[in-house]
């Protein structure tokens, strides 16, 4: 009987997985009580509001953004689509990304340097660049796409910026091409 159970137990597991797997071209990011293991102490997990959203896995493609729902979260989130296997970013370090970013109350696409069909180069340092990309972005290796959810204080607080709003929340997946660029 315990033997039979086991079994039973081992297939209906295996079923599971093969039915989960989907399209393997995307990652699902499905939220937990837990912070993602790439993410700095900041990092809050991601809140009901970004349950389910969607990501491309492939680093040669834009990736879409659909538009989440809920109350935006109230700290940067982080979450590794595509985990690098190259080197790891750091502040004061000069790295070549390609980005998409999107306004989370709109879901519309406020800049993309794959439109420019090129990567962004600068430095990963304050002075120029959005706090939510100096805090969220360190750690990332090259070859890795990372979300981030950057609440409107580590953006532009109640500044309008183009034509993104005062007090938005930003969502940016980013693509890590090189370290030290």
């Amino acid at each position: 009987m315990r033997r039979r159970t086991a079994t039973a137990a081992l297939l209906a597991a295996a079923a599971f997985g093969i039915g989960a797997c989907g399209d393997s071209n995307k990652q699902v990011i499905e939220t937990s009580p837990l912070p993602d293991p790439y993410a700095a102490e900041k990092v809050a997990p991601a809140g009901p509001s970004i349950q389910k959203l969607e990501i491309a896995t492939d680093l040669d493609k834009k990736p879409a953004v659909a538009r989440p729902s809920g109350e935006p979260p109230t700290k940067l989130y982080s979450r590794d689509i595509v985990t690098g296997k190259g080197k790891v970013a750091k502040v004061n370090e000069s790295i070549s990304v390609n980005y998409v970013g999107h306004s989370y109350s709109t879901g519309t696409e406020f800049d993309s340097s794959w439109s420019r069909n090129e990567p962004t180069t600068f430095e990963l340092k304050k002075g120029g660049l959005i706090e939510g990309w100096i805090e969220g972005i360190p750690g990332m290796r090259e070859g890795g796409r990372r979300l981030l959810v950057i609440p409107s204080e580590l953006a532009y607080k109640d500044q309008q910026n183009g034509t993104i709003a005062p007090n938005e929340t930003l969502v940016f997946v980013i693509d890590l091409k090189k370290v030290g660029a």
